[in-house]
């Protein structure tokens, strides 16, 4: 059977983008090599994760919010963090973050700072099983017809003119598309001969689950050490960052090999008892030079990889599957050129740049060495302001995303504000059709009507919003962000050109 896209990878970005496919009317098959889904690596407290801004105002536009909050991750009595998971979380003051392990107060920040953002239900920080989550994803994607097939490892794939052969588990499946969302080591990537570029590493990271001899020997929370780093969480859930250069990555660890690179890295006399669980990671920071190689596309970390600092990474993913599962669609429908597929890369891709650079920037300061620590205490005192609490919140929320649309208007290229009509129109739950939203705020504008030819795929609406924000109109793609906006009183500028940049009219 020949499908409209194959994707590589039944992780939480291939499972997201299958059914943003789907639900654009697409044919998807989910091609994963995991037999199973659920490993102890996805649950708590390896599995802890932070969905942000972005991600979860994509989850509410796709009528998730009520799912999103079975994986949610409920803090104890008294802000006390579930047994395991991160020390900075069970600090006395609200906190919104941390870089490089240096924690920012929630009341340090300035969200009046931030003026084309309304309150809406989406969060702008919610702590998950990453498990959990995989199965919300799992089911809406499987409730839009997308097959999964687990247990089926991509090992070939041949790109032709018109589709992709893709050699799976002994099978040969047949897509228009192909989309790899098979991790950093992406067999897709490899095969369509796309470069992996960027920086290597400096340490391996290991997440180890033990019991020890004695825990008090160790100080909980992060400790920096002449090694590296030792975050324990008690009674025996750790992290390390051992500065070796990644030497240590995907080496096999016993009991004795566990405790000897514990004794090293931590500089205490600790003993291990018993050795439960252990992984390893790195700082290793690569991108794919394009996101798109013909008929075949990256996402997620098939298309870029960095350390796990900060919890980037997933969100990043997931921003992924919301830029191209709609334009993938819309391709596929023939309501757009292929080209559209080229903004995907020019729009992901320096965003993901971005967020190497962030990864870089917390590794250096994690480096041992007396400069690093005094680098570290300046950060420290910078967080501690409202100007740097509020700054650090912007770019690890995901507040300060914008995508460089060329728009005159600020609010071009951001996520769209949550407008809410007096009737209770409201912008997010519009969005969750998976179309393209035109709303004029007044019935008597000149504006009205005039992309009345791109429907259907343009959902056009007039409502006053409670709160306008000084706006007379604005044009929103299926994805959430502003193609367009005019501010009232101003040049409306040429909405219809916006529109046939991102979609083909009917007239």
């Amino acid at each position: 059977m020949q499908y409209d896209v194959v994707i590589a990878g039944a992780g939480p970005v291939g499972l997201f983008l299958a059914a943003e496919l789907a639900q654009g009317g697409a044919q998807v098959l989910v091609l994963e090599h995991a037999a199973v889904a659920d490993t102890p690596l996805k649950r708590l407290p390896f599995g802890l994760r932070g969905l942000t801004a972005p991600t979860l105002e994509a989850l509410d536009r796709r009528g998730l919010p009520q799912a999103l909050a079975a994986t949610q991750v409920r803090m104890p009595a008294k802000g006390a963090p579930p047994p395991g998971t991160a020390h900075w979380l069970a600090q006395a003051r609200p906190l919104g973050g941390h870089f490089a392990g240096i924690p920012f107060a929630l009341d340090r920040v300035d969200s009046g700072r931030w003026p084309y953002r309304l309150p809406g239900p989406a969060a702008t920080q919610v702590p998950v099983e990453l498990a959990a989550l995989e199965v919300v994803l799992a089911e809406r994607a499987q409730s839009l017809g997308v097959r999964i097939m687990r247990g089926t490892a991509v090992e070939d794939l041949q790109p032709q003119a018109d589709h992709v052969r893709v050699d799976a588990g002994g099978q040969r499946f047949t897509g228009r598309w192909l989309v790899g969302c098979d991790g950093g080591r992406s067999t897709v990537r490899k095969r369509a001969g796309v470069a992996f570029v960027g920086t290597a590493p400096e340490f391996t990271g290991h997440s180890l689950g033990v019991t020890l001899e004695d825990p008090t020997v160790l100080t909980p929370g992060r400790q920096y050490t002449d090694h590296g780093m030792c975050n324990f969480n008690p009674p025996g859930t750790l992290a390390l960052a051992d500065f070796d250069g990644g030497a240590g990555h995907r080496q096999p660890l016993d009991r004795d090999t566990a405790e000897a690179l514990l004794r090293r890295v931590s500089g205490r006399d600790v003993r291990v008892r018993e050795l439960h669980l252990a992984t390893t990671w790195t700082d290793a920071a690569r991108q794919a030079e394009r996101y798109r190689h013909g008929r075949v596309l990256l996402a997620g970390d098939a298309a870029h990889v960095h350390s796990p600092l900060g919890g980037q990474g997933l969100n990043l993913g997931l921003g992924d599957a919301m830029n191209l599962g709609w334009k993938l669609a819309a391709v596929l429908r023939g309501e757009a050129g292929e080209a559209l597929l080229d903004s995907y890369h020019a729009e992901r891709h320096p965003i993901g740049a971005q967020v190497l650079d962030w990864s870089r920037a917390q590794v250096a300061l994690m480096r041992p060495g007396a400069g690093s620590r005094a680098l570290a205490a300046v950060m420290a005192d910078l967080l501690d302001t409202t100007g740097g609490a509020t700054y650090m919140a912007e770019r690890v929320w995901g507040i300060s995303q914008q995508l460089p649309l060329g728009g005159a208007h600020p609010l071009v290229g951001r996520s769209a504000p949550d407008f809410v009509s007096a009737d209770g129109l409201r912008m997010g739950e519009l969005l969750r059709a998976g179309r393209a939203v035109y709303w004029v705020f007044d019935a008597g504008s000149p504006l009205c009507g005039v992309l009345d030819a791109w429907q259907p795929q343009v959902q056009c609406i007039i409502r006053q919003p409670i709160d306008g924000m000084g706006l007379a109109a604005l044009l929103v793609r299926p994805d959430g962000i502003v193609a367009w906006a005019a501010d009232t009183g101003e040049a409306a500028g040429d909405v219809r050109e916006a529109a046939s940049r991102w979609f083909r009219s009917a007239a």
